[in-house]
């Protein structure tokens, strides 16, 4: 049986091969992308010519490190595909992401990809998303009335200012994110609409039929790959 972090080491390894010569694509952000980019660093040393949109200040400066050349998103007409991971996966490929905070980037490079796959550990898959918080990215300007909207008008349960270090955590664009704990979400794509209209919401960690194709490590040493039934 593999450790959960050889799983994922694996599963970015077998991911690679989605890369192919000559294309740009996006590149996630996490610890099964970690992984991911550790192989693709490998493979541009062996010849491998592509070059990539990064979702994060984080992959951004991974990648530089590993001579990944890099794209800017607003010179690119069309992503080849984006590689990326998720903190729930639940049926139909409807994702929650944003744990690491990168949610809005990642929103937006996976809008302008032909192509979305998950890249991810057998624990990220889940019958029903909601049981992991749901990001929720807010300016910092009145977070509090966002806050109490959520909770009076969709019910959540409780929503936590995010924080990092004794502060508060701050997006690479400058917002705040509001950890939203709904226990259960039956309409992802309801809730995600319910969220927009609330004024000072900027982006929401549901990805809600955007996700192609997800590829799935387990402990046993399998690699599953599911294809959405809409791509």
């Amino acid at each position: 049986m593999f450790s959960q972090e050889e799983i994922k080491k694996r599963t970015g390894a077998y991911a690679a091969d989605y890369v192919e010569q000559g294309m740009t694509i996006g590149l996630g952000t996490g610890s099964t992308v970690y992984w991911l980019l550790q192989e693709l660093g490998k493979r541009v040393q062996s010849g491998l010519h592509f070059r990539a949109v990064p979702t994060s200040r984080q992959t951004q400066t991974l990648a530089t490190e590993l001579g990944i050349p890099l794209a800017d998103l607003n010179n690119v007409d069309q992503l080849a595909l984006t590689l990326d991971g998720a903190d729930e996966i639940a049926p139909g490929l409807q994702l929650i992401k944003g744990g690491g905070g990168a949610l809005l980037q990642e929103k937006i490079v996976a809008a302008a990809s032909k192509q979305l796959i998950i890249i991810a550990d057998e624990n990220k898959v889940v019958n029903t998303l909601g049981k992991f918080p749901l990001p929720v990215e807010v300016i910092p300007f009145g977070w509090k009335q966002v806050q109490k909207k959520v909770m009076q008008q969709l019910g959540c349960q409780l929503v936590e200012l995010r924080e990092k270090n004794g502060g508060t955590f701050v997006s690479d664009h400058g917002h705040y994110i509001l950890d939203c704990h709904f226990g259960q979400i039956s309409d992802p794509a309801e809730l995600n609409e319910a969220l927009h209209l609330i004024p000072g919401v900027v982006e929401t960690g549901l990805f809600v039929s955007m996700a192609d194709i997800a590829v799935v490590g387990y402990a046993d040493g399998r690699i599953t790959t599911t294809t959405s039934t809409t791509s």
